[in-house]
């Protein structure tokens, strides 16, 4: 739609070393603005609920910044596993942009866990705090995919399309109407969000609303893959399953395993809350 947010002249001094234009990208200014939002959302709520200082905070995002681009990096190899491996300098190429949501999800669950751990922080209750934050980022994200043009839906004759003209946009065709794809995401990421927001003051048990982002999320992605246009992003099954859908499903399977572990556990402490066992006097 609009890759580049706006361009300034490369001041006389620099000429030479800098290109003579530089571009500031809408993509990349939205990813900020993303981590910038999902910070303040996890440092109020962190120090809120367990009173983890910002400082935390910041280390926090920081390591998952890390994980979030190494893994959206690391899961272009899933797209065309044959070429990435016989030219792996292409995953280093072009950094500002060619990232996987999904290997940026699967690489920052460990690295939460890790530093919840390494930190002494209650882990269940700050997985829950990070499903809200994890929804911002991701809207944001979807709205930056938006602007480059990138994850584009299939051309449609529906009144929901949209053409994208510009011809450094990575949508194809151009002057085409085709599906947002990434609006629906986007939009799905933002009921979501709403509705852990209300959910959460009546859950069940921590981590509860980590596992519905996770679930939740994966069932919508799932659906919005149909409407997706941008065949390079990989199939399981040529045409039918992509990786993102065969992904969603081993996710779904796993927080399935996991929400009803969870839940057993808090079901077994509440009882035990219930009916203490009582010791015989004598």
């Amino acid at each position: 739609m609009h890759p580049v947010l706006f361009e300034f002249d490369t001041p006389g001094f620099l000429r030479g070393l800098l290109p003579d234009t530089i571009g500031i990208y809408t993509y990349g200014f939205l990813i900020a603005c993303g981590v910038l939002a999902g910070f303040f959302y996890t440092a109020h709520q962190a120090k809120k609920q367990y009173g983890v200082s910002y400082d935390t905070t910041q280390q926090l995002i920081i390591v998952l910044v890390v994980a979030a681009l190494v893994g959206g990096k690391f899961f272009i190899i899933f797209e065309d596993p044959a070429y990435y491996l016989s030219n792996p300098g292409r995953l280093i190429q072009n950094l500002g942009s060619g990232f996987v949501l999904y290997g940026s999800l699967l690489f920052a669950i460990p690295a939460m866990l890790w530093f919840f751990r390494s930190k002494k922080l209650p882990v269940l209750g700050m997985l829950d705090i990070m499903a809200v934050t994890g929804c911002i980022v991701q809207a944001f994200g979807r709205m930056g995919c938006f602007m480059a043009g990138c994850c584009h839906g299939h051309p449609t004759e529906s009144s929901l399309g949209v053409s994208f003209h510009d011809h450094r946009s990575q949508a194809f065709p151009l002057d085409t109407p085709l599906h947002p794809a990434q609006l629906y995401e986007a939009t799905w990421l933002v009921l979501v969000m709403v509705f852990l927001l209300r959910f959460g003051r009546k859950k069940q048990f921590d981590g509860q609303l980590f596992l519905l982002y996770l679930v939740l999320y994966a069932a919508g992605r799932s659906v919005i893959e149909i409407f997706r246009g941008d065949e390079s992003r990989g199939y399981l099954v040529e045409g039918w399953i992509s990786n993102a859908q065969a992904t969603s499903a081993l996710l779904i399977a796993a927080v399935v395993y996991f929400y009803l572990k969870l839940k057993k556990k808090a079901e077994l402490r509440s009882l035990g809350r219930r009916h203490p066992q009582r010791k015989s006097t004598r």
